[in-house]
């Protein structure tokens, strides 16, 4: 079996590419997907992630607040790698759990911060979405009701699109309309099963 890591920065439309894969019923894993299934009340890593950062990151349900976590490690290395050394062991080992169930030709692994957290070598193709960075940043603002301030302070902490580029194996330009969109998705579906066959 394949395994493709999908990565692209906020706003390049990394969710519509992976809904496109999933029409030919290929499994697509979303390692975000699997992140919020692990920060549910009563997980281990919220009690961790609590026990560092203070119960003033929930809501009052006891669910995670995101937006007080995030801004408690924004700009803070130490705190965001801290976040990271407590969820990305889980979220590789639930991946692990998945990907051992699967006997599909490929599959499509999307994770945002990939080239961030220096993953591209435990894939076998890096599959880029791109687009240009007004794009992402309309995209963005008008999907998550993000202020323009925020948008940029997250484009920057995100590899830059040429950083992205160098490794990627396979890149779907989603600068266009989405009929474009869709027939990239096609052209590389073809692409990757015939890879598949021995």
């Amino acid at each position: 079996m394949i395994r493709i890591a999908l990565t692209g920065g906020i706003g390049c439309g990394k969710t519509t590419v992976c809904d496109f894969f999933s029409q030919y019923n290929i499994p697509v894993i979303d390692t975000d997907i699997i992140a919020h299934e692990l920060v549910k009340p009563g997980k281990t890593a919220l009690l961790e992630i609590c026990d560092y950062f203070g119960s003033d990151i929930l809501f009052n349900d006891g669910s995670l607040n995101r937006k007080a976590l995030a801004s408690k490690i924004f700009n803070r290395e130490k705190d965001r790698l801290h976040l990271e050394s407590i969820l990305h062991p889980k979220i590789k080992q639930a991946l692990l759990l998945k990907l051992s169930q699967l006997t599909s030709c490929y599959v499509i692994i999307a994770i945002p911060l990939l080239i961030e957290t220096n993953q591209q070598a435990d894939y076998d193709r890096v599959l880029v979405i791109d687009c240009e960075e007004q794009q992402q940043i309309n995209r963005t603002i008008a999907r998550d009701q993000r202020n323009l301030s925020e948008v940029k302070a997250i484009m920057k902490s995100q590899v830059s699109r040429q950083q992205r580029m160098a490794v990627a194996d396979d890149v779907i330009d989603n600068t266009q309309n989405i009929i474009a969109l869709q027939s990239q998705v096609d052209l590389l579906h073809e692409k990757y099963m015939k890879l598949c066959k021995p």
